[in-house]
This record gives C-alpha cells, structure tokens and sequence, in this order.
C-alpha cells in the first residue's frame, strides 16, 4: 500500500495515529468507502466488522488483512461517531484528509457502501467486496490473498 497510502497516517477509531507504511505493509487492504448517514453503510458495517474480527482478531495466526475506512459523512464528528458507533478496530484515513477526495477519484467511487479490495501495490484485486462478504463470509479471504500473492498458513 505504499503506493496508495505510503507516507499517510491514520487514525483508529479510539483516536490513535498510525503510519500507513508500517500498519498495512504486506497485508491485503480493503479500503471502505461509507458514511453513517447511509443506511446501506450502516447495514453492511455490522458484517464487515464481524468479518474482521473473524479473520483478525480470532484467528491464530492472524490473516493479513487490514480495513481502511475513507469517510463520506459530512463532517469529522459524523465520522467519528458512525466509527465509535459500529466499525471494529479498524482504520481510517482521517477526515481532513484532502486525499479521502483523490482515493474516490481513482478508484471511481460513485456510490456508497463500497469496498475495493487491494493487493499491497494499491491495484484492484476486486471492487465487489461488499458482495463477496455478503455471499461466501470469510471464504472469500483466500481467493484474494492467492491474487495479492500473499501466503500464510491461514485456516479462515
């Protein structure tokens, strides 16, 4: 993710600061593009926070995985409050952060809920990520870990 987020901090949702570099290095990275006033983001974060917390959190060794929350809520206390309310620990690209604008242009983001799944390099593994949690769960993990070409013994 150097290449997309190198050199860019960000903020976890209980309001610490991380270097993207070190906090995303050789992981696959979905970038969620969400606001809380949407009710398909509130309806899909629930599921994408328990899919996290699956691959994540419970698994020994954790998966190499990583979300990365770009906000489209309309000030930095919406966002903090759709953060504090339903994302899992989880990061994000802090609200003030002109790129948040840039990253919806590049990946062409019209619409929200939306996450993009990403090898290391910031290429599109798949922009159907939201739907592939919605029908395989964390099955869907290793099909894009094979394509990130990042291996582990991981039993998700």
């Amino acid at each position: 993710m150097v290449d997309v987020l190198g050199g860019r901090r960000l903020v976890t949702c209980d309001g610490a600061w991380v270097e993207a570099e070190a906090a995303l290095q050789n992981k696959v990275v979905g970038l969620y593009f969400a606001a809380g006033r949407c009710a398909p983001s509130r309806d899909f974060t629930p599921l994408l926070c328990d899919f996290y917390a699956e691959l994540v959190d419970e698994a020994r060794p954790p998966a190499p995985f990583e979300v990365v929350f770009v906000s489209a809520d309309g000030s930095a206390q919406e966002m903090l409050a759709f953060m504090r309310e339903l994302h899992g620990a989880w990061l994000a690209l802090p609200f003030h952060d002109p790129y948040r604008h840039e990253l919806r242009t590049r990946y062409r983001v019209t619409a929200t809920p939306r996450l993009l799944i990403l090898k290391p390099s910031g290429e599109v593994i798949t922009d159907k990520g939201r739907r592939q949690i919605r029908e395989r769960g964390p099955a869907c993990f290793r099909n894009w870990a094979e394509a990130a070409d990042i291996f582990q013994n991981f039993s998700g």
